[in-house]
């Protein structure tokens, strides 16, 4: 009797730990890959580029992570000049990350058409997400499906010194001035010669500085592909170049000069420039290497165009379609792209992609920023600089090429733009 009971409790207990070992192999994959642990706890993938510089992306993550135990967030930092290749091989791969950072907007279709981006619709509707908050939203719907959330932004904005201003006893700009009222300002504020020469206003070598104000009004974009529409702002900069109230592009180009040096060593008295410079000024300031005394003025607009109305770029989040934790990864989108999301890059003196009420009070609230940088900073529409669309890295490349021709008087302005055209008109029936 006694060896039969051993016997039935040993036979037993091999019964139970063979259960009990299908069962954790039902339950329990390999962590590395990112599946469920046996504790129910996820790790989503997150590719991101140069995180050194971008530590908001950490304190996102640090926050999302205290609020969602069973999620945790693997960032794989890359660096940006390999960034898009990477997450390009990634996504090829199939499942390789949950999350897609993408790095500029206009990559978005490339990724959409490969079916590698999760329609976003269902999710947003399901939890009742205010899409009107949202700057840029309706730029990531793709063939009817809803790709990418806005994370952050940024749009152009006015910098000026008003030291000059009061040097020359001109009034400070407005938040609503034409861009002809812009060009007549920089005449008055220019003054001196050779080194002690102080430019009224500056145009950074980027085409987008002459070619985003064409775009501002809405009804056209770099696209074209008539580029008739572009040659009044032509006309303006190189006007301006011959009079002296901007540096000239071949000096620009030549002595590889920046933007930033210019406007912080004082020789420059207004910059139309993007948001971010908000940051580079203050960290300047702070490390006493300028004591320029700097303000922000709105962008200023074409005529018939209403005060407000700018040019920008977002950066948006998507969900990778192979992912095995789409739930999960749109719960870190939800957030990341979220008004949780926004305060943490708001404190980073970032631009989120999700705005209301509070946003732009909130940011100038900031230690170092400017006086009425709220008021300067509202919008009535952000468009575009590059639309998200196949065709508009390459046609964005090749508009560049052109636009030298013209700055460096080349060629002429009406010549230069058919050539654009011509050009543009062969990318896109590739």
């Amino acid at each position: 009797m006694k060896k039969k009971f051993v016997k039935s409790i040993a036979l037993g207990l091999v019964t139970v730990m063979a259960a009990t070992s299908m069962l954790a192999g039902c339950g329990k994959s390999d962590s590395s890959s990112g599946d469920e642990k046996g504790d129910g706890q996820v790790t989503l993938t997150f590719p991101v580029w140069d995180l050194s510089t971008t530590p908001m992306l950490q304190e996102v993550v640090d926050s999302f992570e205290a609020s969602h135990e069973n999620i945790k967030i693997n960032i794989v930092d890359i660096a940006a000049a390999d960034y898009v290749t990477k997450l390009t091989t990634m996504l090829n791969g199939g499942s390789e990350c949950d999350i897609v950072y993408i790095k500029e907007a206009d990559g978005t279709p490339s990724f959409a058409e490969k079916g590698q981006l999760e329609d976003l619709t269902s999710y947003i509707e399901a939890d009742g997400i205010d899409t009107s908050k949202y700057i840029g939203y309706d730029d990531f719907n793709l063939d009817g499906k809803q790709v990418g959330l806005p994370f952050k932004t940024d749009y152009y904005v006015l910098y000026y010194n008003k030291d000059i201003f009061d040097a020359a006893n001109v009034e400070y700009p407005t938040n609503d001035m034409t861009w002809t009222e812009w060009e007549e300002m920089c005449g008055k504020l220019t003054s001196g010669e050779g080194n002690d020469k102080i430019y009224g206003g500056y145009l950074h070598t980027w085409q987008a500085c002459v070619q985003n104000w064409a775009v501002q009004d809405g009804k056209n974009t770099i696209l074209g592909p008539d580029y008739s529409f572009m040659k009044p702002y032509y006309e303006m900069a190189v006007r301006m170049q011959e009079a002296g109230t901007i540096m000239d592009y071949a000096t620009l180009k030549t002595g590889n000069i920046a933007y930033a040096s210019p406007f912080q060593q004082g020789t420059v008295a207004t910059l139309p420039m993007g948001s971010w410079f908000t940051n580079t000024m203050i960290a300047k300031k702070e490390a006493g290497e300028t004591d320029v005394n700097w303000g922000i003025a709105t962008l200023p607009h074409p005529d018939g165009v209403p005060a407000g109305s700018t040019i920008g770029s977002t950066t948006p989040m998507a969900i990778n379609s192979k992912s095995e934790h789409k739930d999960e990864a749109w719960e870190f989108i939800k957030f990341a792209c979220g008004k949780e999301g926004a305060d943490i890059l708001i404190q980073a003196g970032q631009l989120p992609g999700y705005q209301d009420e509070t946003t732009l009070e909130s940011l100038a609230a900031l230690d170092g920023m400017p006086e009425g940088l709220a008021e300067a900073m509202k919008t009535v529409s952000v468009v575009p600089d590059r639309p998200v669309n196949t065709y508009s890295a390459e046609v964005n490349q090749m508009l560049g090429e052109e636009h030298s021709l013209i700055m460096i008087g080349e060629e002429d302005i009406d010549t230069v733009l058919e050539e654009m055209a011509t050009r543009s008109a062969e990318i896109q029936t590739d």
